[in-house]
């Protein structure tokens, strides 16, 4: 893609401009899941040195991070979530050397690397929770949330799980029940516990001193509970909109407790004494922002936050762009917002929000908006190629919600099938085993290898997008300001200094007409169908699915 022309209105800021901001700061961060990312032993689960393999492929989109999924010890009942030891990679994907080679190749390439932690929960095989559960008077007897039953014999209040059904679970050891989030082999940390503290800080510090440069924190906000106990009252929510008993409740009791903020101010005071570190969290939840701010408020707290807005979203709206955005102000001691339109534990968003044959231009013009938003962006695997949700039949699925809720729900594992990565190769060059889930014959078109050779390919597309995005720092640090706009059509300025982006998408199935600002139309990044590419002036017509980015002077009222 040839660069945009330069315009005295359209003053490109210099590198200078933006030394200030920490690295993380408006970056791109691509997420990988190790196990569907590259095998290399031939036993169909993919591997750090898959991993390894496939950098270079990450570096040349262009991104910033990359964060790596769970590949500590575990027994896998919930493929990584579930941490056995924290301080171990499982053989099944190497060794602790494995990962060093792993951190030294990707900061040769430019790449930082984040990797997953998980606070709120451990393995019930992990070595805290065997002694735990031996006696109440042991010296980790209260490193786990334990309480007696009723006089009746039945948990200790109403909670319910995740994955469904009773968050208690009976341990005749104890004589007690142990709580449990999610699933029963995973028992919730009392976090409240400053020891338990003390441990997950010694976690965190162990794979500091490897070289990581930050950490996704892992449902956070399930990482202390109500310590009275108390019941949770229901939600309300109308049954046709139920998939689990765990709809049924507002969890004010049993995650998203006020002590949460003061064991971060922990983790960012350990991250502080080493250089340009990144945190950011995970938020679930029906209504995640008050917490968010809460996280990553000043300069004590984390970095950043990303909730499940787009994650969950059946559809994408300019309403729902909007709302999602503007809880952003950037004022006072506001914190940085992230976004994701897709990861592991949600359906892809191609498929949620476009038809199947409108996706290969949707998945372009997603990513021109991802791009686009004040914030992080985050990019899963598979979506630089326009992945759309593989299909996986019921007798292979693997995730433990999507079995428990069939078929309520889509389930994760339709987001989590294997990389297709060479067309002509056995299970599309992920392995020469058979995957551990099936890679969907709809994937291997879109291929890695093929893509390489199609200018108009999506993974030219994002390549392309990424280094334009690089040339205007006010898609990276800009204020945000949405336009009136038809319906259908999403149309925002980034302002940073003099310079103004414009960026307008149609995310409609219907041609819109959209005429900019006077004064905007200076020099145009356009997408339309089939690829990435500069225009001299900004169309009036938008194609379903298409938008673009216009930079020039910021228009005012």
């Amino acid at each position: 893609m040839s660069e945009c022309p330069d315009n005295a209105l359209a003053r490109r800021p210099s590198e200078r401009d933006t030394l200030n901001a920490p690295w993380w700061k408006g970056a791109i961060i691509y997420q990988i899941y190790p196990r569907s990312f590259q095998d290399t032993t031939g036993d169909g689960i993919g591997d750090l040195k898959g991993i390894i393999k496939r950098l270079d492929h990450i570096a040349s989109l262009g991104v910033d991070a990359v964060w790596l999924s769970p590949f500590f010890k575990s027994p896998m009942k919930d493929y990584g979530y579930d941490v056995s030891d924290y301080c171990d990679v499982d053989q099944m994907f190497g060794s602790l050397e494995d990962f060093d080679r792993l951190v030294e190749r990707a900061h040769a390439l430019g790449l930082k690397v984040i990797i997953d932690q998980v606070y709120s929960h451990t393995s019930d095989e992990h070595a805290w929770f065997t002694e735990s559960r031996e006696s109440r008077t042991n010296p980790k007897a209260d490193w786990y949330v334990w309480a007696d039953p009723k006089e009746d014999g039945s948990p200790p209040n109403n909670w319910q799980s995740v994955f469904g059904g009773t968050s208690w679970k009976w341990d005749a050891r104890r004589q007690q029940y142990y709580f449990h989030n999610f699933l029963p082999s995973q028992p919730d940390l009392n976090v409240h516990n400053p020891e338990v503290q003390d441990a997950l800080l010694a976690a965190a510090k162990f794979w500091l001193d490897r070289g990581v440069d930050g950490f996704r924190l892992d449902a956070i906000n399930f990482a202390m509970h109500d310590r009275q106990l108390r019941d949770n009252p229901p939600s309300g929510l109308p049954m046709d909109l139920v998939t689990r008993p765990f709809d049924m409740q507002r969890h004010i009791y049993s995650m998203s407790q006020p002590e949460v903020p003061a064991f971060l101010e922990r983790i960012r005071a350990l991250l502080d004494t080493y250089d340009g570190k990144f945190t950011v969290a995970e938020i679930g939840g029906p209504d995640p922002i008050d917490e968010m701010k809460r996280f990553t408020e000043g300069d004590s707290r984390l970095n950043s936050a990303y909730s499940f807005d787009f994650l969950y979203a059946k559809s994408l709206s300019p309403d729902r762009v909007a709302r999602s955005l503007n809880q952003w102000t950037g004022t006072g001691s506001e914190g940085w917002p992230s976004w994701a339109f897709s990861n592991h534990d949600a359906p892809r968003a191609v498929s949620r929000w476009a038809a199947a044959g409108d996706r290969k231009q949707a998945a372009d013009l997603l990513l021109l908006l991802l791009l686009a938003l004040r914030g992080n962006a985050f990019i899963y695997q598979g979506e630089e190629l326009g992945l759309p949700q593989a299909n996986v039949p019921f007798e292979h699925l693997k995730d433990p919600e999507a079995i428990a809720n069939w078929p309520r729900t889509l389930g994760r594992d339709g987001a989590r099938t294997p990389i297709p990565w060479e067309a002509d190769k056995p299970h599309a060059g992920f392995s020469a085993g058979e995957p551990w889930l099936p890679v969907d014959p709809g994937h291997v078109p879109l291929s890695a290898d093929l893509q390489e050779a199609d200018p108009g390919s999506s993974l030219n597309v994002t390549r392309s997008l990424i280094a334009e995005r690089r040339k205007w720092p006010a898609l990276r640090l800009g204020s945000l300001r949405f336009l009136d706009a038809p319906e259908g059509v999403i149309a925002f300025e980034r302002t940073l200094e003099s310079q103004t982006v414009l960026c307008v998408f149609n995310v409609s199935d219907t041609i819109r007409r959209y005429m900019p600002p006077e004064g905007n139309a200076l020099a145009v990044v356009a997408h339309e169908r089939g690829s990435a590419v500069d225009k001299p002036s900004v169309p009036g017509q938008l194609e379903p699915w298409s938008g673009y980015w216009a930079v020039g002077q910021a228009h005012e009222n």
